[in-house]
């Protein structure tokens, strides 16, 4: 079994109401459900809270709980439901967390910690009571065995580099012959040089390079989760900002023979009747290229 469970779709910021109660408006939060006995979940954004419930109520899930928690990156819409996921208060919950994290010498768990203090919180983090271990990732080479992490079972999770103000990177997860991939916070590699005469067509090599890397990366992925925050039109006030358009994740998946698509992080100013168009305008589009492509929701399930 294979599965992935939606828990929070959205970017920036959360953004409950009478206009995203469909699709949702909790930030980034995706759970893995397979047969291994334990849990893996990427980012803690707002959504985590919501699946603690789940994780802790449901006696399918083996406990106490073992999990696996991988962020994307550590701006604060991915990591802010952090001091709402209840298992780090429960004294035998085990979670490893993984996830890059910026230039500073900050270590992860001071990042990821550093929410809990009375400054900001009612708890302070030494009051925690799981066991909870933080694993740096760093990308080096992409054949590098440091970028292959192993997960008992056969669970197997590669690692790369985005491009996002701060350091991010997208997931790979394979298992019992199934691809499961993720590419958000990610804006295209631009040509840095495109009004340098001299290094225009160096810079333009250079940014296909890397857009192509990105693209080898979850190549044949049988679900690829991809960052579509924004409109073509909204993308020239935003460009910079470390995001996507809906054009640039289908045509990068095309490019990869990915199967389907989940259009994710969507704007907290996405209504759910802008996203329902959305997906009428894609539904089956692209059917004859082996791609589905969908606008992602909270609690939907996706079997691989």
């Amino acid at each position: 079994m294979f599965k992935v469970k939606f828990w929070g779709v959205r970017g920036s910021i959360p953004c409950p109401g009478p206009t995203t109660a469909k699709y949702g408006g909790n930030t980034s939060c995706i759970q893995i459900i397979s047969d291994l006995g334990y849990q893996i979940i990427l980012d803690a954004g707002s959504g985590i809270r919501d699946l603690a419930g789940f994780l802790l109520s449901n006696p399918e899930f083996k406990k106490p709980l073992k999990i696996y928690l991988f962020l994307t990156h550590t701006h604060w819409d991915h990591i802010m439901g952090f001091p709402f996921f209840v298992p780090i208060y429960i004294p035998t919950s085990e979670i490893d967390i993984y996830g890059p994290v910026t230039f500073e010498d900050d270590p992860l768990e001071k990042v990821v910690g550093g929410q809990l203090t009375y400054r900001y919180f009612p708890i302070r983090f030494d009051e925690l009571s799981a066991n909870i271990n933080y694993h740096r990732l760093q990308e080096t080479q992409p054949t590098n065995p440091d970028t292959i992490l192993n997960l008992p079972g056969g669970m197997t999770i590669k690692f790369k580099y985005l491009n996002h103000p701060v350091s991010c990177l997208g997931y790979r997860f394979e298992y019992q012959g199934k691809v499961f991939a993720t590419c958000y916070d990610h804006e295209p590699f631009a040509n840095l040089f495109e009004d340098d005469p001299e290094n225009r067509e160096e810079g333009q090599m250079a940014s296909d390079e890397q857009n192509q890397k990105v693209a080898e990366f979850y190549s044949g992925a049988d679900l690829l989760v991809h960052d579509s925050q924004y409109t073509t039109k909204e993308y020239q006030k935003y460009k910079g900002w470390g995001h996507s358009t809906y054009k640039y994740a289908i045509t990068q998946a095309l490019k990869g023979g990915v199967k389907k698509l989940a259009l994710f992080h969507h704007d907290p100013n996405r209504t759910d009747a802008q996203l329902e168009s959305l997906k009428a305008e894609y539904e089956g589009k692209f059917s004859q290229f082996g791609l589905d492509v969908f606008p992602c929701y909270e609690k939907q399930e996706i079997e691989l």
